[in-house]
């Protein structure tokens, strides 16, 4: 995958790759998101994040919905929330958080061979992946990943809180 964001006129969604500086989660695939400051919404921190984040700023107006939230083994609860960026041609990562973005094409979630479904001995529910050019992302990003293919590509009603994380996302 490219190491920054090309721009092409295809819908895309925005990807990092976190920094290896970070405390929890270094270097894994993850959607522009934090933690929430005292008396914000879901929707006024993703706005924030994604500022601080990747340098887009957008307003209340780009907002579209917001899917599942996804309690992760690590203790984070994720409320992801969608919102439009238009061309978003003009992002400046901050290194601190991000070690590179990435603008996948929603095409490449499509694929057929998503997702990707992994049994793990003892484990009630499979770790659900999905696939992107050769690699793969991980839950609980590719949950979020696959519920919104499922719900605002797609169409179909479709629930994602269940699906296991593999034991490296469990820190």
């Amino acid at each position: 995958m490219p190491s920054h964001p090309r721009w092409s006129n295809r819908a895309a969604l925005l990807l990092t790759r976190r920094s290896l500086r970070l405390r929890s989660h270094a270097g894994q695939w993850a959607l522009p998101g934090g933690r929430l400051d005292e008396g914000e919404s879901a929707e006024q921190a993703a706005l924030r994040e994604l500022h601080e984040e990747v340098g887009l700023a957008l307003d209340a107006g780009a907002i579209l919905g917001r899917l599942d939230d996804y309690v992760t083994r690590s203790g984070y609860a994720i409320s992801p929330v969608v919102v439009w960026a238009g061309e978003a041609r003009r992002l400046a990562p901050n290194p601190d958080e991000v070690a590179s973005v990435h603008r996948i094409p929603v095409a490449e979630f499509m694929r057929k061979d998503a997702p990707l479904l992994d049994r793990v001995a003892g484990g009630e529910h499979p770790v659900l992946r999905m696939p992107v050019g050769d690699n793969w992302i991980a839950a609980p990003t590719a949950a979020v990943l696959y519920q919104f293919r499922e719900v605002c590509i797609a169409g179909r009603a479709t629930r994602v809180a269940h699906f296991d994380q593999p034991a490296f996302a469990w820190r």
